[in-house]
C-alpha cells in the first residue's frame, strides 16, 4: 500500500501543455488511496477540461472563487481546501505561477489556495528552456524552496516549443514516486525495522481442542498499522486472531503455537531495530499431544504441561541493537511484576495493564497502560482507544532511539 493511502491531496494546474499529464497524475494517487481535489487557473482549461479531472478524482474541480451559476452562487473557500490538504502538488508549475507563489499575488484561486496550505508544497516547473533558464525563474525557484515548497525538478526532452532541453515537466509516475520517496524519509521510522507479536497461542490437547487465552490480538495489531504509518518496515507476528492491517504494507506471519511464534519471532529478530512483544503467549503446553480426539471415560482427566520455550526472555537475551519492549498484563502487584520482569528478560521497557482497570485487558477496544522503563520511571496514560495507545507508545518510543 502507498504511503497516499486515505491522505488527501490538493492538486493545483495551470495553463501550460504538460497540464494533459494531470489526468494520469490525478488517476496515479486515487489507485494509491489518496482523496484529490483539483484546483485550477482559469487558463489552465484550456489546455485539459474540469469535467476531466472531477471525472477522474471523482471530487468538483474549483477554477474561481465564486462559481459561474449566477442563480447559484457558492463560494469557494481557498483556505478550506488549503487546510483539507495532507500534501498540494503544482503540476504544471508555470512560471507565471511560481512568480505569484514568490511574490505572494492571489489574483486566482490556485495561489489563495496555496497561500492557505499548512501541508508539504511539491511543485514540478513546466516551461520552455529559456523561460525555465532565466534568472527570474531562478530566482522564484530559490525563494520557493526558502519557504519550505519541495522542487520536483524538471527534466531534459522535446518541448512544446519544438525545441530540446530543460523545462519538461517530469512524468506523472517520476512525480508519484519522488513525492512518496520524500514523504517516507520525513518520517520517524523511515527505514527502521519493526517486530510486533500480537495474539494468542494455541497449544493442542489433541486434534480437536487446545489451550489457550482470550487475547483478541487487537493492540499487537494496532502497534503495527502506527508503525507502518510512521514508515517503518513492518512485520507482525500473530497467533490465531480475525485483526488485520488491510491497507498498509506490513507483513504478517501467522503461527498458531507458541513454539511456531518463537522460530518465526528468529528468523527476523537479528535484523529488527524496534521489537514489541505484545503477544499473550502460553506459559505451558501439554507433554504430550494425542494423535486422535479424546473421548471422554471418567469424571477427570489429567492432562501433564510442560513449559513453553520462553520468548521474549530469549529475545532480551540475544539483544543487542534492538529496542526491546514487553508487555504485562497483571491481575495483583502489578508495578512490582512487571518490574521484575525488565529485569528478568532485559527489557528496555514494559508496558503494563490490569484486569482491574475498567475498560482494559482481553478483547476490548479500549486500554489503559503504564509504561515503565529501565530505572523505574513510570509513565502512566488514561483509557484510550487501542490505536491511540499505539499512538502514545510509540511517541514514547521513538525519542529513545537516539537517545
Amino acid at each position: 500500500m502507498s504511503i497516499f493511502s486515505g491522505k488527501n491531496i490538493l492538486l493545483g494546474v495551470t495553463a501550460g501543455i504538460a497540464a494533459y499529464k494531470t489526468a494520469h497524475l490525478t488517476r496515479l494517487f486515487i489507485k494509491a488511496g489518496a482523496d484529490v481535489k483539483v484546483v485550477m487557473t482559469p487558463s489552465a482549461t484550456d489546455f485539459i477540461t474540469p469535467l476531466t479531472l472531477s471525472v477522474l478524482s471523482n471530487n468538483p474541480v474549483y477554477t474561481e472563487f465564486i462559481n459561474d451559476d449566477k442563480d447559484k452562487e457558492v463560494w469557494n473557500s481557498h483556505v478550506d481546501l488549503g487546510l483539507w490538504a495532507d500534501y498540494m502538488i503544482i503540476a504544471p508549475a508555470t512560471a507565471n505561477t511560481m512568480s505569484k507563489m514568490h511574490k505572494g499575488t492571489a489574483d486566482n484561486l490556485l495561489i489563495a489556495a496555496y497561500i492557505s496550505a499548512k501541508c508539504p508544497v511539491f511543485v514540478a516547473p513546466a516551461m520552455d528552456l529559456d523561460m525555465y533558464k532565466h534568472p527570474s525563474t531562478k530566482e522564484s525557484l530559490r525563494v520557493l524552496t526558502s519557504y519550505g515548497n519541495i522542487i520536483i525538478p524538471a527534466e531534459t526532452g522535446f518541448l512544446a516549443s519544438g525545441l530540446e532541453g530543460k523545462g519538461r515537466m517530469s512524468e506523472p509516475e517520476t512525480i508519484f514516486a519522488f513525492m512518496e520517496k520524500h514523504i517516507k524519509a520525513s518520517l520517524p521510522l523511515y527505514q527502521k525495522k519493526v517486530l510486533i507479536t500480537a495474539g494468542p497461542t494455541y497449544e493442542a490437547i489433541d486434534p480437536v481442542r487446545y489451550i489457550g487465552n482470550h487475547s483478541s490480538g487487537k493492540m499487537g495489531f494496532e502497534l503495527a498499522k502506527q508503525a507502518a504509518r510512521l514508515g517503518a518496515e513492518v512485520t507482525i507476528i500473530s497467533g490465531p486472531s480475525s485483526q488485520n492491517c488491510a491497507g498498509l504494507p506490513i507483513e504478517r506471519v501467522d503461527v498458531i503455537s507458541a513454539e511456531q511464534m518463537y522460530k518465526a519471532v528468529f528468523k527476523f529478530y537479528d535484523n529488527t531495530d524496534i521489537a514489541i512483544a505484545a503477544a499473550a503467549v502460553a506459559d505451558f503446553k501439554p507433554a504430550e499431544v494425542a494423535t486422535h480426539k479424546i473421548k471422554k471415560s471418567g469424571e477427570t482427566l489429567t492432562i501433564k504441561l510442560t513449559p513453553t520455550r520462553d520468548i521474549l526472555e530469549e529475545m532480551g537475551r540475544q539483544k543487542q541493537k534492538q529496542l526491546l519492549i514487553g508487555f504485562a498484563l497483571e491481575t495483583d502487584n502489578e508495578v512490582q511484576n512487571a518490574i521484575k520482569k525488565i529485569k528478568r528478560k532485559n527489557l528496555d521497557a514494559i508496558v503494563l495493564n490490569s484486569l482491574q482497570d475498567k475498560g482494559a485487558g482481553f478483547k476490548k477496544d479500549t486500554n489503559k497502560i503504564s509504561i515503565i522503563d529501565k530505572s523505574e520511571k513510570i509513565s502512566e496514560f488514561s483509557l484510550k482507544s487501542k490505536a491511540e495507545v499505539a499512538v502514545d507508545i510509540f511517541n514514547y518510543i521513538i525519542p529513545k532511539l537516539d537517545a
